[in-house]
């Protein structure tokens, strides 16, 4: 991501910043920060990406829970590999050959992974939090296709929000470089943050909010005692290992980025004083690389929350067929209908009885 501000000359360290002809950005740390940050996150992102997808592929058909995390699969790897780019970019000190076209894809293809990662996990967490709070209905109402039409509304709602983005986004030159901006040019600015953060409450506001009161929800079902019933703990712990990969995902990636976003550009629009603009224009660049790490970490949650993925991921890598717990139980006799039961213990019999013979 970048918000570079165009100035009047060559500045190789230090910016001229536009609201104020006497404030100048120190941002030398960014041509070290970002490539460095973007190249670990290309690297690992790619890596662990490519297998998630590669290993849902080979787990058709999928549940409800498996089709969400194609999805965000899907999302994190089409941004990974947008990455180079940007790594040439700041490798380069903000020059961009690539033409305008692809700078407008490259900031839209961020913010689509963003944000498709924010609702994608919501979707997760919903079925997640239905799945323990209402379990008949989860299994009477949501099935595989609903799946596959909710991960194409999100697509669709993402593509449709962001479009306004295509337009503001664009490139400019200072002196033999061609920046390519993050946000639009300084007479579009107040437009776009007021777009931005439309966005912001819509994509980002409310699905957090959401998140929260599910998993407040779900903590309270899973600590409360049930009379009676003791709740699965293969269940309860893969839905708290759920929540602390979620949490973390958010603490880390999007909840700092979305912060001090909103303050960099409330900075911007009421021009404060210099000190103020360097300290918040340094904190908003160094939490830019933090909204990518959701890349990497987002296979965490497939490998920790997914049983079945988990199972297909070590049976590819030990090359042989393994169970989790609650595969093998749900796979025994004695966990299935007594009818099922009784079928397994007459073939059983009879299966001895000819053995007997031989």
């Amino acid at each position: 991501m970048e918000t570079d501000i165009p100035t009047a000359s060559n500045q190789s360290v230090t910016f001229t910043s536009v609201f104020n002809a006497s404030c100048r950005f120190d941002e030398e740390f960014k041509y070290v920060l970002l490539p460095v940050s973007y190249t670990l996150v290309f690297v690992v992102g790619l890596t662990l990406n490519a297998v998630a997808l590669w290993t849902f592929v080979k787990m058709r058909p999928w549940n409800p829970s498996a089709v969400f995390m194609f999805h965000l699969a899907l999302s994190d790897l089409l941004y990974v590999l947008s990455l180079p780019t940007l790594i040439y970019y700041y490798a380069n000190r903000s020059h961009w050959p690539f033409g305008v076209a692809a700078c407008k894809i490259v900031r839209f293809l961020f913010y689509a992974n963003l944000y498709c990662s924010i609702l994608l996990l919501t979707c997760i967490s919903v079925h997640r939090y239905m799945g323990i709070c209402h379990p008949i209905k989860a299994l009477t109402l949501v099935k595989s296709r609903h799946a596959h039409l909710v991960c194409a509304s999100v697509w669709a709602a993402v593509a449709i929000c962001l479009v306004p983005n295509l337009m503001f986004v664009t490139t400019s030159r200072r002196d033999n470089d061609t920046l390519c901006h993050d946000t639009t040019r300084q007479d579009s600015f107040e437009e776009y943050v007021d777009y931005s953060s439309a966005v912001m409450v819509l994509l980002f506001g409310v699905p957090f909010l959401v998140i929260v009161v599910c998993y407040c929800l779900m903590a309270r079902t899973l600590c409360r005692r049930r009379r009676g019933l003791s709740a699965n703990p293969a269940s309860r712990h893969k839905s708290i290992k759920l929540i602390v990969v979620v949490l973390i995902v958010f603490a880390v990636s999007f909840v700092p980025f979305h912060i001090t976003r909103t303050i960099y550009y409330t900075a911007r629009v009421l021009d404060l004083d210099c000190r103020t603009l360097n300290i918040v224009n340094f904190t908003y660049k160094i939490t830019r690389p933090l909204a990518s790490v959701n890349s990497c970490i987002d296979p965490v949650l497939y490998f920790l929350a997914g049983d079945h993925y988990r199972a297909k991921l070590l049976s590819a890598l030990t090359g042989r067929r393994r169970l989790t717990r609650s595969q093998a139980h749900t796979q025994s006799p004695a966990h299935r209908s007594p009818t099922i039961a009784l079928v397994y213990k007459s073939l059983d019999a009879k299966t001895n009885s000819e053995a007997q013979k031989l």
